[in-house]
């Protein structure tokens, strides 16, 4: 596009206010924010007194067939909650828009290959967050995946491991949706890692997993339901196994049911190192450590701690990064990588680990990326 795309979101709840209406308004010389969708009005009308300073001239409804008749659009970015991704996203491509999606793509894998055939038939751009691969910090650890300067990687062990929503003393959302079927840790948080984890490691072909329900009650902490006792009725305790095509391995802890860690997010384990990530995985600054397995003359064996990626510095965390790797692929500036086989991908993993966890088998793979 050689002028600023006509973006609209779909979907104005807490990640909208927190994360995506403060990336878009740094965008806004490059994008505009130009309507709004959400069946609760009071939803639409805070979202245009929130983006009035530099997005003046917004549109905002309460049905999506009416935004995408009359507002104009170039693109959406969906941001429903997740069970809605795909019935959002598919009359948006129809429509002629391009799309990036909050995750996950899809409910199903059927339905993620009817968003891909349609994004093909329309040829419009179908992304899909989380942005973990055009973050500074992974795109890092992908240069040393493919160096071969540590060996082969041939383990990597991943969590997300905190009490989930209904404890977020800033989150402003009904909280109970992630403690349902068709949510739960991984869905919510675990992806980010399976992404992060299938970028450096490859396709999983095989899948094992456990689950178990930790806390069955959640006393909400703050927003509209601020007070009230939730019941928990899916797993918030996950732990998955993944083979991966090219023979290493991987495991994924993801939970809503612990009071909070100080295992590492991730570690990748070499031939001869292991990198290690302590700490907030969502500091877009967060340092690693590396353990390296030298007993030449330099006499580097040992850890180092307090490592950053090399300039240029990651300036934008993920959800950020995500929104402005969209923008630049609009405007034909990057060729995209956040993409729906990517995604159609992981959610394959995450629906064969919950059918693992039904009976207590392993499960192959259907797709690859």
């Amino acid at each position: 596009m050689s002028t600023r795309p006509r973006v609209g979101i779909v979907g104005c709840g807490d990640v909208a206010h927190r994360w995506y209406l403060p990336a878009l308004e740094a965008l806004a010389d490059r994008a505009e924010l130009a309507a709004c969708c959400d069946p609760r009005p009071e939803a639409t009308e805070a979202v245009a007194h929130k983006v009035a300073a530099w997005a003046p001239d917004l549109l905002t409804y309460t049905e999506l067939s009416s935004m995408l008749a009359e507002a104009k659009l170039d693109a959406i970015i969906n941001l429903t909650p997740a069970p809605l991704h795909g019935a959002v996203s598919l009359p948006c491509l129809e429509a002629g828009l391009h799309v990036y999606s909050e995750k996950p793509l899809a409910a199903t894998l059927d339905e993620a290959d009817r968003l891909i055939e349609t994004a093909r038939e329309h040829d419009r751009l179908l992304l899909c967050a989380p942005a973990v691969a055009v973050t500074r910090r992974f795109q890092w650890l992908a240069e040393i995946v493919r160096s071969g300067r540590f060996g082969t990687l041939s383990l990597g062990v991943a969590h997300h491991a905190d009490s989930g929503p209904a404890s977020w003393r800033e989150y402003t959302g009904d909280p109970s949706v992630f403690y349902r079927e068709g949510v739960g840790p991984v869905i919510d948080h675990g992806i980010y890692r399976l992404h992060g984890l299938t970028m450096l490691m490859g396709p999983v072909r095989r899948v094992q997993a456990m689950g178990a329900i930790g806390v069955p009650e959640r006393v909400v902490r703050a927003g509209p339901l601020a007070g009230r006792t939730i019941k928990v009725t899916t797993p918030d305790h996950v732990l998955i196994n993944l083979e991966f095509a090219s023979g290493a391995l991987g495991q994924l802890l993801a939970s809503f049911g612990t009071a909070s860690t100080l295992a590492p997010w991730l570690e990748l384990h070499f031939s001869n190192a292991t990198i290690s990530f302590p700490g907030v995985s969502h500091a877009k600054d967060a340092p690693a450590s590396i353990y390296v397995d030298d007993d030449s003359p330099l006499g580097l064996e040992g850890w180092i701690h307090g490592l950053q990626p090399p300039p240029p510095p990651e300036a934008l965390p993920v959800v950020e990064a995500g929104a402005a790797h969209f923008v630049a692929c609009l405007l034909g500036e990057e060729e995209p990588v956040l993409t729906a086989e990517h995604a159609r991908h992981v959610l394959d993993v995450i629906l064969k680990a919950y059918a693992s966890i039904a009976n207590g088998q392993s499960h192959d793979t259907e797709t690859t990326f």
